[in-house]
């Protein structure tokens, strides 16, 4: 259970609203369900989802986010369920019956959404009431877009959501063009962005300190990777 706290203010007085797990199989599933949109900025598409009798399996909640990307969802109902492999087992099966999620979207929603579907980077977000930090450390191990958002419910009045970790993953479509970089510029041409800060004025060395610890004090899932880019070259 994380340590968020919610308190009632009435007349002047503070009073703590206790925050407990729900039934996961019904209630949770039904409101996240319903508010899906709301919740987490995604169109809902069908829930509890056979995946056929190969595979025997049913995904929990399928949508659609307002990228056009693909997004399952499964629920934690035990502290030892294995939900994100049972995510990217359903991932891997969703990539390969592509037609068939095209299909349940163009029943749900319409043709012109169901063409716009994006499949570079669908998604897998697990909800449970918490995880432990074996779950939180194979996420990050991962090559997929895969979110855990710990939930807690306030006395069936206030639902708080928390992002407990994700990784994040820029996979490119099957017969998607991938970037060319010419033998040139990878001749030993580049450098970090700490090299081209360097050269640069002193005005703009403030701005971008600035703003760097701004965004690394948005939160302690935002981290901060030197990457290395390219110096721009003519014709």
């Amino acid at each position: 259970m994380s340590d968020l706290k919610l308190f009632r203010i009435t007349n002047g007085s503070a009073l703590e609203l206790q925050g407990k797990s729900v039934a996961l199989e019904v209630s949770l599933q039904r409101l996240v369900e319903a508010n899906m949109e709301t919740l987490f900025g995604v169109r809902f598409l069908a829930t509890e989802y056979s995946t056929g009798a190969k595979h025997r399996g049913r995904i929990d909640s399928l949508g659609l986010d307002e990228t056009g990307s693909p997004v399952i969802f499964e629920y934690k109902r035990a502290v030892n369920e294995s939900v994100i492999n049972q995510g990217l087992f359903y991932l891997d099966w969703l990539v390969d019956h592509k037609a068939e999620f095209q299909l349940l979207v163009i029943k749900q929603l319409s043709p012109d959404v169901a063409n716009d579907i994006d499949w570079r980077n669908p998604r897998v977000i697990c909800v449970a009431s918490g995880f432990i930090r074996y779950d939180e450390n194979a996420v990050m191990q991962m090559s997929r877009s895969i979110e855990l958002v710990q939930y807690q419910d306030f006395e069936s009045e206030l639902l708080a959501l928390e992002l407990v970790t994700a990784a994040k993953t820029d996979q490119m479509s099957e017969g998607a063009d991938a970037p060319v970089i010419s033998s040139k510029r990878a001749a030993g041409t580049s450098k970090t962005v700490t090299q081209y800060l360097a050269g640069s004025p002193q005005s703009l060395q403030d701005l971008f300190a600035n703003l760097e610890a701004f965004i690394e004090a948005l939160g302690d899932e935002v981290t901060k990777k030197t990457l290395k880019t390219t110096s721009p070259t003519g014709g």
